[in-house]
């Protein structure tokens, strides 16, 4: 029986009505530019896992494509939410649409190319446990295991130049991209979410700046997730000319600013938890 869900009376969100066995704990955000087949392998994913701190999963459709197809409803561990865009948004603000309002204690911004092998969620609430304002993150590895560097220093134009032309690799993080990002509701709210001003990308350097100027820590959890970044601005001139005019609009922000003056004087160090 395929799912029947009722369409949201405020917007065009369609909610899957079940009601979750366990406590809300956790919700997701997931956004889908087309992704098709990996949207649907992420979610059957999530359903096979069945993580016991996953309470509602909420999945934006920013350009038109079919909702993917589950089981019944009574057979899903979440109560899954389709948003489906009249007009395409940008990365922060289709996830600061989907989780406005959310009255879990917990939420996780996660990218439709992820392929999930064992459950990331509950290691992450866990790497959260008494820290009053953090962010954690998994371990992200390519396809053959190999990690990926998915924890970066500043992007200052040195640091760009001295990575592409010299293959540097970064030994501070002070952001990490927003891949498999979760961290405390109230945090999140505090923040404001991302800067929409960035379309598609610097929303996560600026994200992570913000929280590290607030006193907020990066904390690396002990999971792995597999993602292969599609690097879409190394092959594609719109993709390229957006993330230019995002690290000018960085580069020129005062929190890029202030987070270089407080970070530089960092000694250092590799991400690991409890790294600030």
């Amino acid at each position: 029986m395929l799912l029947q869900p009722w369409v949201h009376p405020n917007d065009n969100r369609q909610v899957l009505p079940i009601a979750p066995s366990h406590p809300p704990a956790v919700v997701v955000s997931i956004v889908s530019h087309a992704h098709g087949h990996q949207i649907q392998s992420l979610l059957e994913a999530l359903v096979r896992l069945n993580s016991q701190v996953v309470s509602r999963v909420v999945l934006t459709l920013n350009v038109p494509e079919p909702a993917p197809l589950l089981g019944a409803a009574q057979s899903l561990p979440f109560a899954l939410e389709i948003v489906q865009n009249e007009l395409p948004l940008g990365f922060g603000a289709n996830h600061n649409k989907a989780l406005v309002g959310a009255e879990e204690e917990f939420v996780c911004v996660l990218n439709p190319d992820v392929t999930l092998n064992a459950d990331p969620f509950a290691p992450l609430v866990h790497a959260l446990a008494g820290q009053a304002t953090a962010c954690a993150y998994p371990v992200q590895v390519d396809e053959n295991g190999s990690v990926q560097d998915s924890e970066r220093e500043i992007p200052s134009p040195g640091t760009l130049l001295r990575r592409r032309l010299l293959g540097r690799i970064e030994r501070r993080v002070d952001w990490v991209n927003a891949a498999c990002l979760l961290l405390p509701t109230s945090v999140w709210r505090d923040l404001g979410g991302f800067d929409e001003r960035y379309f598609m990308y610097c929303e996560d350097v600026d994200f992570c700046l913000r929280l590290r100027l607030k006193g907020g820590r990066l904390l690396r959890a002990p999971v792995k997730i597999v993602h292969a970044g599609q690097r879409a601005s190394g092959r594609r001139l719109n993709h390229l000319a957006w993330h230019v005019r995002s690290l000018l609009r960085l580069w020129m922000s005062p929190v890029y600013r202030q987070a270089q003056q407080l970070l530089t004087a960092t000694p250092p160090v590799k991400g690991t938890i409890g790294t600030p």
